[in-house]
């Protein structure tokens, strides 16, 4: 599926509403729970409208527009109008803090922005004074649900609200007036524009802002509808957050291959009721969200206890087993020397095949229960946004549900490779994506690796971003003269040009639920603290942050002595419940949503460490933190955070 330089995003779309004009492209969640179909036809319609307001607004083609919003259809309709006449969009989830919003408006200039409802436009209505730029705000509840101290706040500010349905109203009205002209803005877009500018910084962090162009998400589509098929009309239940960059790309994989969008949350009371009612095809989510119904079925067969639970059990290793020797006689694992299949299947043929009505018996009596909760439907769930734990990926491989991992960043926009759900080998992400080139490089010389050695990935080609808005210091830092992008992480290559991620060298720590968060802002805030010399955050691909912290000594000792605490030695002072609990006061006190910080960035989990930092063991030349020699040196301590982690 080739592109030319004419294509858009919007003109895919066009393409698809003419294609599948009848079928169903979005189920738009109510408020009740209940879905309303949406036809692609419709879809189209109203994404023009839209883009009809837009243009009446004064909306200008490249021209910044703030998209503040959670997962609903009207998101994407907006965004067809947005992208549609030329404009690009500048998105970000409900979550965002305001100082989160002051960096990215600000930084874009945005004049307009959309809001998704009453908070949002009181967030964004309180900014004006240091954003003056913003005169405009558009929200998708109606005006009804608008409270009069927001309503006085907007006045108060010379902001003009508007409402998304009044809008498509009179965007209806305005192409009855002004024949083609949305259309012929449309036709006008060329597939190196920029569409969107996507903001990856943690809340105080230096803002990232990620230009993607049409070209970086379009040129996805030439293979990742092979990895990744649907038929016109199967369901996809989507529970990432909307502006995020990998559910983007999802939505985009639906699009072309006319599937339908099915808007969910992921709670898991909200998630299975929705897996029942909808029965989808195809799940994309973060890893936590298969964790939890891998959580699920194992905390409600242990309440189960008794018989039922050992028999659980007892299948599970069954199959696990089965299907370890099926991998190893199929070459579905992930392999960097030589492959000897034929000595597998020697050794494993007759064990396999007489296991072979004992994990049929547990496919009958327990696994088929659980794949129900999926739909009878379910093709499979792909993985993406972190990285999926291997206890995950073997039990789902085993009781036979398929879960595919993928790998990218936003500067990839975001796809670099998926494990095909048709061919998949057992944990890898796949191969690149066709036209994505991948190299592993020495992190110290820079010299490419052979296959089978870890290094730095470094990708090349169609998808890598235009660049970091206003920031060509910060690109020049990631890319490399001849093109290719640095992503920070640890990779290796199979025999058979699979790739496996090992781990990141860079700062940025996505966590387990796919949140990207930037280590450096809380660890000076916790250095903030008379007790804290330094402080290290962890928590790579794990459910939350954990700290080492550094003592102050002479803090501590002082400490002791202003409030009468007696001890016979400073190590057992310092391991004291009552040190314990100040720390833990310390950290709450310093990092929490009144001092700027997302839930998500806050300490569950810390170990108190007593060695100085030194240069060329903790601490580069410039004394900054080495993070990889950190994670060396306290390997117990940071896995003693995350007992339940894998």
């Amino acid at each position: 599926m080739k592109f030319t330089e004419n294509d858009t995003v919007p003109k895919m779309i066009k393409k698809s509403s003419e294609t599948y004009g009848d079928i169903v492209a979005q189920y738009k969640r109510l408020k009740n729970g209940d879905f309303e179909p949406v036809t692609y036809r419709e879809m189209y319609q109203l994404g023009l409208d839209f883009g009809a307001a837009l243009l009446q607004l004064g909306i200008q083609r490249g021209e910044p527009v703030g998209l503040i919003s959670d997962n609903r259809a009207e998101w994407f309709q907006a965004d067809i109008g947005i992208m549609g006449i030329g404009a690009i969009d500048v998105p970000r989830g409900c979550d965002a803090t305001l100082i989160d919003l002051e960096k990215i408006l600000s930084t874009t200039e945005a004049k307009t922005v959309i809001a998704e409802n009453n908070s949002q436009v009181n967030k964004i209505a309180s900014l004006k004074e240091k954003i003056p730029s913003i005169d405009k705000i558009i929200c998708f509840e109606p005006s009804s649900t608008i409270k009069e101290d927001v309503h006085k706040l907007v006045e108060q500010n010379n902001i003009k609200l508007y409402f998304f349905d009044e809008l498509i109203k009179e965007g209806q009205k305005w192409r009855i007036e002004n024949k083609d002209v949305v259309e012929a803005e449309i036709e006008k877009g060329t597939i190196e524009d920029t569409a969107t500018i996507i903001f990856t910084s943690g809340t105080t962090g230096t803002p990232k802002g990620v230009m993607l162009s049409h070209k970086n998400f379009l040129t996805q589509l030439d293979e990742i509808v092979e990895r990744i098929y649907l038929n016109p009309g199967d369901r996809a239940l989507n529970v990432l957050p909307v502006w995020h960059v990998f559910e983007r790309e999802v939505e985009y994989v639906i699009m072309i291959q006319g599937a339908t969008i099915c808007y969910s949350k992921p709670v898991g009371s909200i998630l299975l009721a929705d897996l029942k009612k909808l029965n989808p095809h195809v799940l994309p989510a973060v890893p936590r969200v298969f964790e939890a119904v891998y959580d699920g079925i194992t905390k409600k067969m242990r309440k189960a206890g008794g018989f039922v639970n050992k028999i659980f059990n007892f299948f599970v290793g069954v199959a696990v087993i089965h299907k370890r020797m099926q991998r190893k006689m199929f070459k579905q694992n992930a392999c960097f020397t030589g492959y000897f299949s034929a000595l597998w299947i020697i050794l494993f043929s007759i064990p396999w095949l007489l296991m072979w009505p004992l994990y049929w018996l547990g496919d009958l009596l327990v696994f088929r229960k659980i794949k129900v909760m999926l739909g009878s439907n379910f093709r499979a769930g792909v993985a993406g946004g972190g990285a999926f734990p291997p206890k995950i990926d073997e039990f789902f491989w085993a009781i036979g549900i398929k879960v595919v991992e993928g790998y990218g960043l936003t500067e990839t926009a975001p796809i670099v490779s998926v494990r095909p759900i048709a061919a998949p080998i057992f944990r890898t992400i796949g191969s690149p994506i066709r036209g994505v080139q991948a190299r592993i490089v020495d992190p110290q010389d820079g010299f490419v690796l052979p296959r089978g050695k870890q290094g730095v990935l470094q990708i090349k080609g169609p998808t890598v971003m235009k660049g970091y808005y206003k920031n060509p210091e910060m690109t020049a830092k990631v890319m490399t003269v001849d093109g290719w992008l640095d992503t920070g992480d640890l990779a290796v290559f199979t025999i058979h040009n699979e790739l496996q991620i090992k781990g990141r060298i860079k700062d940025t720590i996505v966590l387990r639920g796919g949140e990207n968060l930037e280590p450096l802002p809380i660890e000076m805030k916790l250095s903030e603290s008379r007790f804290i010399k330094s402080a290290v955050v962890v928590g790579q691909d794990k459910r939350y942050l954990g700290a080492l912290i550094l003592v102050n000594q002479d803090e501590i000792v002082s400490y002791a002595e202003e409030n009468g605490i007696q001890y016979d030695t400073y190590n057992n002072l310092l391991h004291s419940e009552i040190i314990h609990k100040l720390y833990e006061t310390e950290i709450s006190n310093l990092v929490n949503s009144s001092t700027g910080f997302k839930m998500f960035e806050r300490i569950s989990k810390f170990v108190l460490i007593t060695k100085d930092f030194e240069v060329g063991v903790e601490l580069s030349a410039k004394q900054e933190i080495m993070r990889f020699r950190i994670n060396e040196i306290y390997k117990h301590e940071i896995e003693s955070m995350f007992p339940e982690e894998d």
